[in-house]
């Protein structure tokens, strides 16, 4: 059943309130939560963390009474992170919650993509998806070989471990990284929503990288998030890019507030642990109270009815499930395409300042070359497959 956002009210924001206990709550069990549940608790820290960066811009340059108001949904944004965040279990390393960040990347991008309206729009998500799928598999190598761990554990067979575009030649100029952004009198409103999705989950992945790599002595660990990180920036720039730069800061907190409670409202549809779930339902409830709130400054401010920029209705949820059959024919098709300043194009056709950058970035070596050199994802781990090889040989002597 979908939502109408244009008549839900939500819950007020002098009701939106919140206790030391619940932010710092209890985490999930990484060893019995489904794969998917990380997935929506990595994705929805995103959302809340987007929210929140661009209120911080919009305060900046703007003054006056919006400032005000910005600061007052803000905090309530900034405690539903913490609430959000801090359900990710302290056992959990930094190399496995990585793992769980690429699934986010892939599963939730592949869903996008195809019920992406606008073919150039699809075509950008399934460009980026094909880099965030080989960053899978290069960190999937370093959980083998660095914490002896095997990447399924957390993946759980939803999504493949294996080479996409690789990482080496994902570096590219900066003007290769810039798309043309939708047209905000014209596109569909799903387009505005998955944009800010995507972009906003990009840009908390490349925060975490940024944080967590430093914190590793291991050299190649150390190198793979520094080259990886620079994939995220890319892919922040490219999917910012979409944005229509001719909406006003109002129009944009708007489609802020929206694409928040469409993102609740899709983890609410597919949650299967009950607790996890009345988080998200609660949270729906909190932002279409916070959605009516920038819709009545819109009115007063702008004297513009928001029906002109929100859907009647929220399109289709995000869906959470496997998207394998969908990304290995992305991959089969799409994997030798380049970026080519906003187009994509076939790797022979691909622009020399690219090629350039990338030639000097790897001149000493590729860090993501080396740390999967000769990886296999295979059950239990390198190590287990050795054990077996080495049981076959002594039985064969």
């Amino acid at each position: 059943m979908s939502l109408d956002i244009l008549n839900e009210k939500g819950t007020p924001l002098d009701r939106q309130v919140f206790t030391w206990r619940e932010m710092a709550g209890q985490p999930y069990s990484k060893l019995d939560v489904d794969a998917f549940t990380r997935v929506r608790v990595i994705l929805m820290n995103g959302i809340e963390n987007g929210s929140i960066r661009f209120s911080h811009s919009c305060a900046q340059m703007n003054n006056g009474e919006l400032r005000g108001h910005l600061a007052r949904v803000r905090r309530i944004d900034h405690m539903q992170e913490v609430m959000v965040n801090w359900l990710n279990p302290a056992d959990q390393s930094n190399l496995e919650t990585t793992i769980g960040y690429e699934q986010v990347a892939i599963e939730v991008t592949a869903s996008v993509a195809q019920n992406e309206p606008d073919p150039y729009l699809a075509q950008v998500y399934r460009f980026g998806m094909l880099e965030d799928f080989d960053h899978l598999y290069r960190y999937s190598a370093l959980l083998d070989r660095l914490e002896g761990k095997d990447p399924n554990n957390i993946l759980q067979n939803y999504t493949d471990i294996m080479p996409g575009r690789p990482t080496a030649v994902e570096h590219r100029d900066p003007m290769d990284d810039l798309r043309d952004h939708y047209d905000r009198k014209s596109a569909h409103p799903i387009s505005k929503l998955n944009a800010l999705t995507i972009m906003t989950g990009e840009y908390q992945t490349r925060t975490f990288y940024m944080n967590v790599g430093p914190t590793y002595s291991d050299p190649v660990a150390r190198q793979l998030y520094a080259e990886i990180v620079t994939i995220e920036e890319q892919h922040v720039t490219q999917y910012e890019s979409l944005l229509d730069p001719g909406e006003s800061w109002l129009e944009r907190w708007l489609l802020h507030e929206a694409t928040e409670a469409y993102n609740y409202w899709s983890c609410l549809q597919y949650e299967t642990n009950p607790r996890i779930k009345a988080i998200w339902e609660r949270f729906l409830s909190y932002e279409l109270g916070q959605l009516h709130y920038v819709m009545d400054l819109m009115k007063r401010i702008e004297k513009r009815d928001p029906a002109e920029v929100l859907p009647a209705e929220l399109p289709d949820p995000i869906k959470y499930e496997s998207h394998r059959d969908f990304v290995r024919q992305v991959l089969k098709n799409e994997v030798n395409l380049r970026a080519k300043g906003s187009q994509f194009v076939d790797a022979s056709q691909e622009g020399q300042e690219s090629i350039r950058y990338r030639e000097q970035l790897n001149s000493q070596g590729s860090p993501s070359e080396i740390a999967a050199a000769g990886y296999m994802w295979q059950p239990g781990t390198e190590l287990a497959g050795r054990v077996v090889e080495m049981g076959a040989y002594r039985r064969a002597q």
